[in-house]
């Protein structure tokens, strides 16, 4: 055991599961219809699959950090997208004692839901586009709903390929199969 706590087999399922993270991010980089990305799925992975608490958090924001900065740099209201896929994480926390079909489609539902949410109240509120009233904020909401099932389809996908693929990959490689507590300390 390392000062982690983890053991090789343990350290090979880490591996995996970070690769699994980054491979999703790099798809970000190719092109996509407008809010379909796998970012949302790597936070709720993420937050169900990794030991620790920080590294749950670090992976997906460090990918999500990553790619911003090569696709758009900083903007106005990214601090409610990251809002978000934080919020993300801590739904991949509820689901990680109960991955079934059902919860994790739940969970990739609630992270869509809550992605749509924040972000556009975060572009109500700071993009200049609305006036900064309930009808603003409605007529914000309305014009984003074109976006939503771009958001939901890809949540849905990038979620399915993320759970359903290491769950594969843990019935073919026997290291993976290790069981460790997810997302603690």
């Amino acid at each position: 055991m390392d000062r982690l706590g983890l053991t090789m087999d343990n350290k090979v399922r880490l591996l995996a599961l970070l690769t699994a993270i980054f491979a999703a991010a790099a798809m970000r980089l190719v092109p996509h219809p407008p809010n379909s990305s796998p970012i949302a799925a790597m936070a709720l992975f993420g937050g169900a699959y990794l030991p620790k608490r920080a590294l749950a958090f670090v992976a997906p924001f460090g990918a999500l950090l990553l790619s911003d900065l090569l696709l758009s740099g900083f903007y106005p209201g990214m601090n409610f997208v990251y809002l978000s896929f934080g919020l993300t994480v801590l739904i991949g926390w509820a689901v990680a004692r109960h991955k079934t079909a059902l919860t994790i489609v739940g969970a990739a539902l609630a992270s869509s839901i809550l992605f749509f949410v924040l972000t556009n109240f975060g572009m109500w509120l700071f993009s200049g586009f609305y006036p900064l009233t309930t009808a603003g904020l409605a007529a914000c909401y309305t014009a984003a709903v074109p976006f939503f099932q771009n958001t939901v389809a890809g949540d849905l996908f990038f979620t399915a390929l993320l759970f359903g693929g290491f769950a594969l990959a843990e019935r073919m490689i026997p290291a993976l199969r290790m069981q460790v507590t997810p997302a603690r300390a």
